[in-house]
């Protein structure tokens, strides 16, 4: 289940120093069998906000709860209004040094799977394959009453004719896609509902408050079963979605290799946590492993 996010914890407090040691990261790649947790951390360099690092958003944002999304129409206008906003932005967003890293381990055979805690699609973006969206995406919006599923460009197209004219500018842009903006600003944004029966859309993404699939959650524990360690790339570990497979990993004997600029919640579990910033550090470690990171995209 992910929880309303607060800090349970005090980062850094009796916690392990960071170290900008890229050693034990190429080391676990060269040895293979690598199963990588990647959090909101990797996407920042995409020009999506972190909760939680240097420039997060939780001083000034607090995520939609899957509680006040069901029960409150006026909650579900307000998300509707700011995430219409800000997939405007989300939606450009491409992948990053950190993304196109990540692929080219999975490339070259040292990789097991991916399971990422975000919802921007950036992993695929760049190449990676089989990745496991723990928390969903936000690129499908599913019909709450039916069950249909549909692609979030055509919720986008809709929203745009009920909408013309809504470009209020947002104060920023959050990690699940959410724009900042105020009540005067959502105004009387319209929500249109499902096309195939009139229900309440959704963006399929798992929301505060709301569990994980339990078959998503089982096929990760089996990831994690069957590789040889796990690499946490961009999270803090706060929330338990993300740490259940750390301490799995480490009851298991797995060492736990964490590469965040800031103090996480698995520190104490992990071999080492590199404090550098993820797309500099993971292109370097290519470089160390001899493989070739493809360049960004022009377009």
């Amino acid at each position: 289940m992910r929880m309303r996010p607060t800090l349970s914890w005090t980062p850094g407090a009796d916690l392990p120093p960071g170290t900008t040691d890229l050693a034990p990261v190429a080391d676990a790649l060269r040895a293979g069998g690598v199963l990588v947790l990647s959090g909101a951390g990797i996407s920042t360099e995409s020009g999506i906000p972190d909760y939680r690092g240097e420039g997060g958003s939780l001083s000034r944002h607090t995520p939609m709860t899957y509680q006040d999304f069901t029960a409150h129409p006026e909650a579900r206008r307000r998300y509707w209004a700011r995430s219409h906003l800000g997939w405007r932005t989300f939606g450009r967003a491409r992948p990053n040094a950190g993304h196109r890293s990540v692929a080219a381990f999975g490339r070259h055979g040292l990789l097991t799977g991916v399971i990422t805690q975000n919802v921007d699609g950036l992993h695929q973006a760049a190449g990676s394959e089989g990745v496991v969206e723990l928390h969903g995406s936000l690129d499908r919006v599913v019909c709450l009453t039916c069950g249909d599923l549909s692609p979030r460009r055509e919720l986008a197209r809709r929203l745009e004719e009920a909408n013309a004219g809504f470009a209020p500018v947002a104060a920023g842009i959050n990690p699940d896609g959410d724009a900042d903006l105020t009540d005067e600003q959502v105004g009387d944004f319209r929500v249109v509902p499902c096309a195939v029966c009139g229900g309440i859309l959704k963006p399929d993404v798992v929301f505060f408050g709301e569990n994980v699939p339990p078959a998503r959650v089982e096929h990760c524990r089996e990831l994690v079963r069957e590789a040889s360690s796990l690499l946490v790339l961009g999270s803090s570990l706060t929330v338990m979605s993300g740490l259940r497979f750390v301490r799995q990993a480490a009851e298991a004997d797995k060492p736990v290799v964490i590469v965040n600029r800031d103090a996480t919640r698995g520190d104490r579990l992990a071999v080492t946590r590199v404090a550098l910033a993820l797309g500099p550090a993971l292109t370097t470690v290519a470089d160390r492993l001899g493989l070739t990171v493809e360049a960004a995209a022009t377009a």
